[in-house]
């Protein structure tokens, strides 16, 4: 688990997470998150993930993450909006994580490729078409989020 303020900066990191990572607390906390995010990761699921917690609502997803040592590792992660008790403004985000099974990550892998490569041809409006393209092929009310969850309760 991690924690950040609500410009990704990490403010907190437990025992499970510097493992992972590889890093120390200290090394983690007062960095932006992105620290681990791996170059394979498509740029359009952030910022997908991004609106929706900024819009207060948690999103569940897949991710490639760079430890210190280059390795890379895959977690479904749950981000969730922190909000003020009072005035119910977000604060930050925490960041929940579980092994990603391997069978998993092969079938988002492929579709990972095929956002990176459409994000390199045209950028991430490409990217984001994309993805609309894929998700509305399946079913045209589908959200990324849909099917991070239909897989993840598989797991």
């Amino acid at each position: 688990m991690s924690r950040t303020d609500k410009h990704g900066i990490i403010e907190f990191a437990n025992d499970y997470f510097v493992e992972i990572s590889g890093y120390t607390k200290e090394e983690l906390i007062g960095q932006p998150h992105s620290l681990i995010r791996h170059p394979d990761m498509p740029r359009i699921v952030f910022k997908v993930m991004w609106e929706r917690i900024q819009n207060g609502k948690d999103i569940l997803a897949l991710v490639k993450n760079l430890a210190k040592d280059v390795r890379y590792y895959w977690v479904f992660t749950t981000f969730e909006p922190d909000r003020d008790l009072d005035s119910g403004e977000i604060f930050g985000y925490k960041a929940f994580r579980k092994a990603a099974p391997k069978d998993v990550v092969e079938i988002i892998e492929a579709l990972y490729k095929e956002l990176l490569e459409a994000e390199k041809e045209g950028g991430m409006e490409a990217s984001f078409a994309h993805l609309q393209a894929f998700l509305h092929a399946k079913d045209p009310s589908l959200e990324f989020q849909d099917i991070m969850e239909n897989i993840h309760k598989f797991y």
